[in-house]
């Protein structure tokens, strides 16, 4: 059964190994070999434990197996600005709503529900999916940057004032 709760220290090395299977698989028609290779190595089982302790970081687990990572922290040490993190689904799981289960707890969270602002630095691969989730181009950021990557937000405050005010113009009507 496909569950999802916060990383612990000892997945650490089983989430190296999803990321990197899923950037060897899924992410391999849109990067070379060479960046995969780098991205890879930068982020070994040390990188998520550090990452863990800056973040609130998130499996997704189909019984005792990782399938699935997702973390959203502060953007730059802000307290009103945060983002999404190495939101990474197994190849085998994807397209069954995982991806999204990964979205949206992390759009349930304190960090998410106290911001202002949320980017997501989208792999090619990915930004199509997050385009899907709601997410829109960054103004000035509708191209991959020197990291090859695309810089996409959401404003959640803005999305709920919007609701809510359409809420009260159909009740006015």
């Amino acid at each position: 059964m496909i569950q999802i709760r916060r990383f612990r220290p000892a997945d650490a090395a089983e989430v190296a190994q999803v990321v990197a299977t899923t950037l060897n698989i899924s992410n391999s028609q849109d990067y070379s070999s060479a960046y995969l290779e780098a991205t890879i190595k930068r982020m070994s089982p040390q990188f998520f434990l550090d990452k863990a302790e800056q973040t609130h970081f998130y499996i997704v687990h189909d019984g005792n197996r990782i399938v699935g990572t997702g973390a959203i922290g502060s953007y730059w040490g802000s307290t009103t600005e945060y983002s999404f993190f190495d939101i990474f689904v197994l190849p085998t799981y994807q397209k069954r709503g995982i991806g999204e289960l990964i979205i949206h707890t992390l759009e349930h969270d304190v960090y998410f529900r106290q911001a202002e602002r949320v980017e997501i630095p989208a792999s090619i691969t990915a930004v199509n999916f997050y385009r899907h989730m709601g997410y829109t181009f960054k103004k000035g950021h509708e191209t991959v940057d020197e990291e090859q990557l695309y810089r996409l937000e959401k404003f959640p405050h803005q999305q709920t004032a919007s609701s809510s005010s359409s809420q009260q113009q159909e009740g006015a009507s």
